[in-house]
């Protein structure tokens, strides 16, 4: 009974597929001019990469191109991600080889633990079958989780850096310089990955005939940081007063200095309150292996 479910399940899954795969609605014109400028830079990236040829250069190239056809059917239904291109933005990776990543590594799974359960003595069908689905649909979901873990650490990296940006940027104002060259200055002091992108945001928005600050809110949208959001809010509102700009510059860095030590300090809460659980989980088990005995000689 079990067995002709999950066959039936299976069937429906695939025909479900298909129908997915062959039903393509016809893509926009920006979806188009889209998916060709991501092609150029694909085939641009393979002819850099792929010079080496080994086992790793292989394996890139085949996530690229799984990853290039997942990004086309996706682009052709509307289907942005934008959660997961800013935490690739922030990472500086390509979203083509996320992708190919996510599908192999689902399939790696899906035939890695029936033959474990094989090795085991283990059947293949009924709950084990939906173990299975299930640890690959948790292989396919695990690059998303790791990628968001470790832009968000990024994200607190890119943070810490601004508020020294913040304060290079009011120094820069009083001693005299303008608004678009103090934050030019101030992005060109250090050679952290954060300094470097807001110097590549500036200098973007310069060439393409932008504000200083519309090219900072472009990379806060890029890369999902709120306070660059905020930071280019404030730079437009403030115009060519210098002095206001300027403490509010000061202030701004203060608060985002006391944020990061509450984070920093909530998060020593939480280890504390982890090894407090810890240890009374130690001793509840010392205690119950103490009385353990007594116990099994009233019965």
């Amino acid at each position: 009974m079990i067995l002709s479910l999950l066959s039936g399940a299976a069937v429906g899954a695939g025909v479900l597929l298909m129908t997915w795969v062959l039903a393509a609605p016809t893509p926009g014109i920006g979806a188009t001019l889209a998916r060709l400028d991501g092609g150029q830079r694909q085939r641009r990236s393979l002819t850099l990469s792929g010079a080496g040829a080994g086992v790793d250069g292989r394996l890139e190239v085949i996530k690229e191109s799984i990853g290039e056809r997942i990004l086309v059917e996706l682009e052709a239904r509307g289907r942005q991600l934008p959660r997961t291109r800013a935490d690739l933005a922030v990472m500086n990776r390509s979203i083509t080889t996320h992708l190919g990543s996510k599908v192999l590594l689902g399939l790696a799974a899906l035939v890695w633990f029936p033959l474990v359960l094989l090795l085991l003595g283990i059947g293949v069908v009924g709950v084990p079958t939906i173990v299975v689905v299930a640890l690959a649909a948790g292989a396919f979901m695990l690059p998303d989780l790791q990628l968001h873990r470790e832009a968000e650490a990024r994200r607190r990296d890119f943070r810490h850096v601004m508020g020294s940006f913040l304060d290079l940027v009011a120094m820069n104002l009083a001693g005299g310089r303008g608004l678009p060259e103090a934050l030019m200055a101030a992005s060109s002091i250090g050679d952290h990955w954060g300094m470097v992108r807001i110097r590549q945001a500036l200098s973007n928005a310069r060439l393409a005939g932008w504000t200083p600050w519309e090219g900072i809110a472009h990379l806060g949208r890029e890369l999902g940081i709120e306070e660059l959001r905020d930071l280019a809010s404030a730079l437009a509102l403030a115009g060519d007063e210098g002095a206001k700009i300027r403490a509010s510059l000061m202030a701004r860095s203060e608060s985002m200095r006391r944020k990061e030590m509450v984070d920093v300090e909530g998060a020593a809460g939480e280890s504390s309150q982890s090894m407090l659980m810890a240890q009374l989980l130690m001793c509840g088990a010392f205690l119950i292996f103490l009385a353990y005995p007594a116990i099994q000689q009233l019965r």
